[in-house]
C-alpha cells in the first residue's frame, strides 16, 4: 500500500445552469477522517446550491472498494444484504 494515498474533500456550489465551481477544502491521508469531515460540512451547510463530495485517484478508490467488498464478504453482511447470491459452504 502506499503512502501517496490521498482523499480530497470537494466543495460544489452551482450558481446557475451552466455555472458551477469546485474547490478543495480538505485532504486527508485516511477515508474514515475525510468522511467524517465532510458528514460535518454537509451538517452546517444551510444553502441549497452547495454541496461536499470525496475524490481520490482510481487506484485509491478501487483499492477502497475492494478492501470494504473482501470485509463484507468475509464477516457475511454481503450476503445479509444481497439475498439474491447465495454463500459458498
Amino acid at each position: 500500500m502506499s503512502n501517496n494515498k490521498v482523499w480530497l474533500v470537494i466543495e460544489k456550489n452551482v450558481y446557475s445552469e451552466n455555472s458551477q465551481s469546485f474547490t478543495v477544502i480538505k485532504n486527508h491521508k485516511n477515508i474514515d477522517e475525510a468522511m467524517k469531515y465532510k458528514l460535518c460540512l454537509e451538517k452546517l451547510n444551510d444553502r441549497k446550491n452547495q454541496s461536499y463530495f470525496l475524490a481520490s485517484d482510481v487506484d485509491t478508490v478501487l483499492e477502497n472498494v475492494a478492501k470494504s467488498h473482501n470485509k463484507s464478504v468475509e464477516n457475511g453482511s454481503y450476503y445479509e444484504n444481497h439475498p439474491e447470491v447465495e454463500k459458498p459452504l
